[in-house]
Protein backbone atom coordinates (compact mmCIF):
# COMPACT_ATOMS: atom_id res chain seq x y z
CA UNK A 1 0.00 0.00 0.00
CA UNK A 2 1.42 3.43 -0.93
CA UNK A 3 1.93 4.46 2.88
CA UNK A 4 5.20 1.82 2.81
CA UNK A 5 8.00 2.71 4.82
CA UNK A 6 10.83 3.16 3.00
CA UNK A 7 13.67 0.18 3.13
CA UNK A 8 16.39 2.45 4.11
CA UNK A 9 15.18 2.29 7.29
CA UNK A 10 16.83 -0.89 7.69
CA UNK A 11 20.02 -1.01 9.97
CA UNK A 12 23.16 -2.32 8.94
CA UNK A 13 23.87 -5.28 11.40
CA UNK A 14 19.94 -5.87 12.55
CA UNK A 15 18.63 -9.41 11.73
CA UNK A 16 15.22 -9.29 10.17
CA UNK A 17 12.46 -11.12 9.46
CA UNK A 18 10.71 -11.46 6.31
CA UNK A 19 7.59 -12.77 5.26
CA UNK A 20 6.22 -13.34 1.88
CA UNK A 21 2.28 -14.08 1.00
CA UNK A 22 1.45 -15.18 -2.90
CA UNK A 23 -2.50 -15.16 -2.93
CA UNK A 24 -4.79 -15.36 -5.67
CA UNK A 25 -4.66 -11.59 -6.52
CA UNK A 26 -1.90 -10.37 -4.47
CA UNK A 27 1.44 -10.66 -3.63
CA UNK A 28 2.84 -9.25 -0.24
CA UNK A 29 6.03 -8.91 1.72
CA UNK A 30 6.48 -7.54 5.61
CA UNK A 31 9.65 -6.93 6.98
CA UNK A 32 10.42 -7.56 10.91
CA UNK A 33 12.45 -6.23 13.31
CA UNK A 34 12.28 -8.61 15.92
CA UNK A 35 13.54 -6.49 18.33
CA UNK A 36 10.45 -4.63 18.84
CA UNK A 37 8.29 -6.23 17.21
CA UNK A 38 7.13 -3.91 14.51
CA UNK A 39 7.29 -4.10 10.25
CA UNK A 40 10.38 -1.43 9.02
CA UNK A 41 8.78 -2.28 5.26
CA UNK A 42 5.63 -3.57 4.00
CA UNK A 43 4.92 -3.54 0.28
CA UNK A 44 2.11 -5.31 -1.97
CA UNK A 45 1.64 -6.01 -5.75
CA UNK A 46 -1.40 -7.13 -7.87
CA UNK A 47 -0.40 -10.21 -9.69
CA UNK A 48 -3.91 -11.98 -10.57
CA UNK A 49 -2.35 -15.17 -9.73
CA UNK A 50 -5.85 -17.25 -10.50
CA UNK A 51 -6.64 -15.01 -13.30
CA UNK A 52 -8.55 -17.69 -15.35
CA UNK A 53 -7.36 -20.19 -13.23
CA UNK A 54 -11.17 -21.79 -13.04
CA UNK A 55 -11.61 -21.96 -16.74
CA UNK A 56 -8.05 -23.07 -17.47
CA UNK A 57 -6.98 -24.51 -14.13
CA UNK A 58 -3.91 -23.24 -14.34
CA UNK A 59 -1.74 -20.24 -13.62
CA UNK A 60 -1.07 -18.17 -16.51
CA UNK A 61 2.65 -16.57 -18.25
CA UNK A 62 1.43 -13.52 -17.49
CA UNK A 63 0.62 -14.15 -13.84
CA UNK A 64 4.30 -15.78 -13.48
CA UNK A 65 5.89 -13.28 -15.00
CA UNK A 66 3.78 -10.46 -12.88
CA UNK A 67 4.59 -12.67 -9.55
CA UNK A 68 8.68 -12.97 -10.63
CA UNK A 69 8.75 -8.90 -11.63
CA UNK A 70 7.08 -8.19 -8.11
CA UNK A 71 9.45 -10.58 -5.74
CA UNK A 72 12.83 -9.17 -7.90
CA UNK A 73 11.16 -5.33 -6.89
CA UNK A 74 10.77 -6.77 -3.10
CA UNK A 75 14.41 -8.26 -3.12
CA UNK A 76 16.36 -5.47 -4.38
CA UNK A 77 16.37 -3.58 -1.32
CA UNK A 78 17.08 -6.19 1.13
CA UNK A 79 20.51 -6.73 -0.47
CA UNK A 80 23.44 -6.43 2.17
CA UNK A 81 20.77 -6.97 5.19
CA UNK A 82 20.27 -9.85 7.21
CA UNK A 83 17.44 -11.85 6.68
CA UNK A 84 15.24 -14.96 7.43
CA UNK A 85 12.83 -15.28 5.09
CA UNK A 86 9.78 -17.75 4.44
CA UNK A 87 7.75 -17.89 1.37
CA UNK A 88 4.04 -18.96 1.50
CA UNK A 89 1.19 -19.31 -1.14
CA UNK A 90 -2.42 -20.41 -0.75
CA UNK A 91 -5.52 -21.31 -2.68
CA UNK A 92 -4.58 -20.84 -6.25
CA UNK A 93 -1.43 -22.68 -6.06
CA UNK A 94 -3.24 -25.36 -3.99
CA UNK A 95 -5.27 -26.07 -7.23
CA UNK A 96 -3.16 -25.18 -10.23
CA UNK A 97 -2.34 -28.05 -12.47
CA UNK A 98 0.90 -26.66 -12.82
CA UNK A 99 1.57 -25.41 -9.81
CA UNK A 100 5.02 -27.40 -9.18
CA UNK A 101 6.33 -25.87 -12.99
CA UNK A 102 5.25 -22.33 -11.62
CA UNK A 103 6.88 -22.57 -7.89
CA UNK A 104 10.34 -24.41 -9.75
CA UNK A 105 9.82 -21.32 -12.51
CA UNK A 106 9.66 -18.52 -9.73
CA UNK A 107 12.80 -20.32 -7.90
CA UNK A 108 15.05 -20.52 -10.94
CA UNK A 109 14.48 -16.53 -11.36
CA UNK A 110 14.49 -15.38 -7.58
CA UNK A 111 16.01 -18.08 -5.43
CA UNK A 112 12.81 -18.04 -2.94
CA UNK A 113 11.46 -21.35 -2.59
CA UNK A 114 7.57 -21.00 -1.97
CA UNK A 115 5.75 -23.25 0.87
CA UNK A 116 1.83 -24.21 -0.61
CA UNK A 117 0.55 -24.24 2.71
CA UNK A 118 -2.80 -25.73 3.67
CA UNK A 119 -5.87 -23.55 4.33
CA UNK A 120 -5.77 -24.50 8.05
CA UNK A 121 -2.65 -23.32 9.01
CA UNK A 122 -3.19 -20.07 6.44
CA UNK A 123 -5.75 -19.06 9.07
CA UNK A 124 -3.20 -20.48 12.29
CA UNK A 125 -0.36 -17.78 11.00
CA UNK A 126 -3.43 -15.17 10.46
CA UNK A 127 -5.05 -14.97 13.79
CA UNK A 128 -1.44 -14.93 15.24
CA UNK A 129 -1.10 -11.99 13.25
CA UNK A 130 -4.30 -10.30 13.85
CA UNK A 131 -4.59 -11.18 17.42
CA UNK A 132 -1.09 -9.74 18.69
CA UNK A 133 -2.49 -6.34 16.76
CA UNK A 134 -5.80 -6.64 18.59
CA UNK A 135 -3.74 -6.61 21.95
CA UNK A 136 -2.13 -3.73 20.74
CA UNK A 137 -5.34 -1.94 20.15
CA UNK A 138 -6.98 -3.35 23.88
CA UNK A 139 -9.21 -5.44 22.14
CA UNK A 140 -10.87 -8.68 22.94
CA UNK A 141 -8.71 -11.34 21.99
CA UNK A 142 -10.22 -14.41 23.55
CA UNK A 143 -13.56 -14.49 22.21
CA UNK A 144 -13.77 -13.42 18.38
CA UNK A 145 -14.45 -15.20 15.19
CA UNK A 146 -12.01 -14.10 11.94
CA UNK A 147 -13.28 -13.65 9.13
CA UNK A 148 -10.51 -14.00 6.02
CA UNK A 149 -11.48 -12.80 2.56
CA UNK A 150 -9.11 -13.73 -0.19
CA UNK A 151 -8.94 -14.09 -3.78
CA UNK A 152 -9.67 -17.89 -3.78
CA UNK A 153 -10.58 -18.54 -0.16
CA UNK A 154 -12.40 -17.19 2.67
CA UNK A 155 -10.86 -18.96 6.29
CA UNK A 156 -13.63 -18.58 8.79
CA UNK A 157 -11.79 -18.96 12.55
CA UNK A 158 -13.33 -19.26 15.86
CA UNK A 159 -11.33 -18.43 18.88
CA UNK A 160 -12.76 -19.09 22.51
CA UNK A 161 -10.12 -19.03 25.21
CA UNK A 162 -7.50 -21.51 23.94
CA UNK A 163 -9.96 -23.48 21.33
CA UNK A 164 -9.44 -22.32 18.03
CA UNK A 165 -11.90 -23.72 15.49
CA UNK A 166 -11.37 -22.48 11.79
CA UNK A 167 -12.40 -24.26 8.13
CA UNK A 168 -11.44 -22.73 4.55
CA UNK A 169 -14.07 -22.34 1.84
CA UNK A 170 -13.20 -22.10 -1.98
CA UNK A 171 -14.93 -19.13 -1.91
CA UNK A 172 -12.99 -15.91 -2.82
CA UNK A 173 -13.42 -12.68 -4.46
CA UNK A 174 -11.33 -13.28 -8.21
CA UNK A 175 -13.10 -17.14 -8.38
CA UNK A 176 -16.34 -15.57 -7.40
CA UNK A 177 -16.34 -13.20 -10.01
CA UNK A 178 -15.15 -15.44 -12.70
CA UNK A 179 -17.39 -18.30 -12.64
CA UNK A 180 -20.28 -15.64 -12.53
CA UNK A 181 -21.70 -14.22 -15.90
CA UNK A 182 -23.50 -11.40 -14.15
CA UNK A 183 -25.08 -10.13 -10.60
CA UNK A 184 -27.71 -12.86 -10.17
CA UNK A 185 -25.46 -16.16 -11.03
CA UNK A 186 -23.10 -14.28 -8.40
CA UNK A 187 -25.63 -14.44 -6.06
CA UNK A 188 -26.82 -18.05 -6.64
CA UNK A 189 -23.14 -19.46 -6.36
CA UNK A 190 -22.61 -17.49 -3.97
CA UNK A 191 -25.56 -18.77 -1.59
CA UNK A 192 -24.75 -21.81 -2.86
CA UNK A 193 -21.23 -21.69 -1.54
CA UNK A 194 -22.01 -20.42 2.04
CA UNK A 195 -24.16 -23.37 2.48
CA UNK A 196 -20.72 -25.44 4.33
CA UNK A 197 -19.53 -22.41 5.98
CA UNK A 198 -23.19 -21.59 7.83
CA UNK A 199 -22.88 -25.99 9.16
CA UNK A 200 -19.29 -24.95 10.27
CA UNK A 201 -20.51 -22.01 12.26
CA UNK A 202 -23.47 -23.74 13.61
CA UNK A 203 -21.08 -26.91 14.71
CA UNK A 204 -18.63 -24.26 16.18
CA UNK A 205 -21.09 -22.00 18.33
CA UNK A 206 -23.07 -25.40 19.76
CA UNK A 207 -18.94 -26.18 20.94
CA UNK A 208 -18.07 -22.41 22.19
CA UNK A 209 -20.98 -20.14 22.17
CA UNK A 210 -21.28 -16.78 19.67
CA UNK A 211 -18.52 -14.86 20.13
CA UNK A 212 -18.14 -11.28 21.67
CA UNK A 213 -16.26 -9.69 18.25
CA UNK A 214 -16.19 -10.37 14.73
CA UNK A 215 -12.79 -9.14 13.44
CA UNK A 216 -12.33 -8.81 9.81
CA UNK A 217 -8.92 -9.01 7.71
CA UNK A 218 -7.85 -8.71 3.64
CA UNK A 219 -8.05 -6.70 1.15
CA UNK A 220 -12.26 -6.43 0.66
CA UNK A 221 -12.44 -5.04 4.53
CA UNK A 222 -9.61 -2.88 4.78
CA UNK A 223 -10.62 -1.55 1.45
CA UNK A 224 -14.15 -0.44 2.63
CA UNK A 225 -12.65 0.78 6.14
CA UNK A 226 -10.36 2.86 3.69
CA UNK A 227 -13.47 4.43 1.65
CA UNK A 228 -15.20 5.49 4.80
CA UNK A 229 -12.44 7.03 6.48
CA UNK A 230 -12.07 8.88 2.90
CA UNK A 231 -9.35 7.19 1.98
CA UNK A 232 -8.45 5.81 -1.71
CA UNK A 233 -5.13 3.49 -3.31
CA UNK A 234 -2.63 6.12 -3.04
CA UNK A 235 -3.69 8.00 0.49
CA UNK A 236 -3.82 4.53 2.10
CA UNK A 237 -2.78 3.93 5.85
CA UNK A 238 -2.52 1.30 7.74
CA UNK A 239 -2.27 2.79 11.25
CA UNK A 240 -5.26 4.33 10.76
CA UNK A 241 -7.67 0.92 9.26
CA UNK A 242 -6.48 -1.16 12.32
CA UNK A 243 -9.46 -1.03 14.77
CA UNK A 244 -11.76 0.94 12.24
CA UNK A 245 -15.01 -0.33 13.07
CA UNK A 246 -17.43 -1.17 9.92
CA UNK A 247 -21.27 -1.31 10.24
CA UNK A 248 -23.12 -3.46 7.76
CA UNK A 249 -25.31 -0.50 6.35
CA UNK A 250 -20.98 0.82 5.57
CA UNK A 251 -20.69 -2.04 2.74
CA UNK A 252 -24.07 -1.00 1.06
CA UNK A 253 -23.10 2.76 1.18
CA UNK A 254 -19.65 2.12 -0.32
CA UNK A 255 -20.92 -0.36 -2.62
CA UNK A 256 -23.38 2.04 -4.12
CA UNK A 257 -20.54 4.39 -4.30
CA UNK A 258 -18.15 2.24 -6.76
CA UNK A 259 -21.43 1.38 -9.08
CA UNK A 260 -21.72 4.78 -9.81
CA UNK A 261 -18.13 4.94 -10.43
CA UNK A 262 -16.36 4.75 -13.96
CA UNK A 263 -13.15 2.32 -14.11
CA UNK A 264 -10.76 5.16 -13.51
CA UNK A 265 -12.43 6.24 -10.38
CA UNK A 266 -12.77 2.91 -9.00
CA UNK A 267 -9.50 1.52 -10.33
CA UNK A 268 -8.02 4.99 -8.29
CA UNK A 269 -10.17 3.98 -5.41
CA UNK A 270 -9.22 0.59 -4.94
CA UNK A 271 -5.98 0.04 -6.84
CA UNK A 272 -5.27 -1.04 -9.61
CA UNK A 273 -6.41 -5.09 -10.38
CA UNK A 274 -9.16 -4.45 -8.25
CA UNK A 275 -11.29 -2.80 -10.09
CA UNK A 276 -13.71 -5.51 -11.29
CA UNK A 277 -13.33 -7.68 -7.88
CA UNK A 278 -14.07 -5.48 -5.40
CA UNK A 279 -17.70 -5.76 -5.73
CA UNK A 280 -18.29 -9.41 -5.46
CA UNK A 281 -15.59 -8.71 -1.89
CA UNK A 282 -18.34 -6.92 -0.24
CA UNK A 283 -20.92 -9.28 -1.50
CA UNK A 284 -19.43 -12.15 0.17
CA UNK A 285 -18.48 -9.94 2.89
CA UNK A 286 -22.37 -8.93 3.38
CA UNK A 287 -23.05 -12.67 3.68
CA UNK A 288 -21.12 -13.64 5.74
CA UNK A 289 -22.20 -10.54 8.42
CA UNK A 290 -25.68 -11.94 7.95
CA UNK A 291 -24.58 -15.82 7.87
CA UNK A 292 -22.74 -14.54 11.41
CA UNK A 293 -26.03 -12.22 12.96
CA UNK A 294 -23.44 -9.56 13.70
CA UNK A 295 -23.79 -5.91 12.66
CA UNK A 296 -20.30 -4.64 13.01
CA UNK A 297 -16.91 -5.91 12.52
CA UNK A 298 -13.48 -4.73 13.51
CA UNK A 299 -11.07 -4.41 10.44
CA UNK A 300 -7.37 -5.11 10.90
CA UNK A 301 -4.70 -4.55 8.33
CA UNK A 302 -2.40 -7.24 9.54
CA UNK A 303 -2.98 -10.96 7.76
CA UNK A 304 -0.55 -13.82 6.78
CA UNK A 305 2.33 -12.39 5.49
CA UNK A 306 2.97 -10.46 8.92
CA UNK A 307 2.01 -13.82 11.12
CA UNK A 308 4.81 -15.71 8.77
CA UNK A 309 7.03 -12.86 10.10
CA UNK A 310 6.42 -13.27 13.60
CA UNK A 311 6.58 -17.52 13.71
CA UNK A 312 10.58 -16.69 12.40
CA UNK A 313 10.91 -14.45 15.35
CA UNK A 314 9.18 -16.76 17.90
CA UNK A 315 12.19 -19.73 16.50
CA UNK A 316 14.96 -16.85 16.93
CA UNK A 317 13.84 -16.45 20.27
CA UNK A 318 13.36 -19.90 20.96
Amino acid sequence: MPDLQPIIQLSTGEHYTVGIDLGSNTLRITVLLCATGHAVYTDEVIVRTADDLTIEGRVSDGAIERIIRGLKSFLAPLRGHIFTLRAVTTEALRHASNAETVLRQIYRQTKISFEVISGAEEAKLTLLAVSQRLLRLGKETESLVLVDIGGGSTELTLKCGDQVLTESFPLGIVTLTQESADRDEMWWILKQKLLAMRQFWQRSISRCGKPLQFVATAGTPTTVAAMKLGMNYASYESSRINGTVLHRRDLKVQQERLLTMSIEERRETVGEGREDLITSGIMIFDAIYDLLGMESAVVIDDGLREGVALTLCQQQER
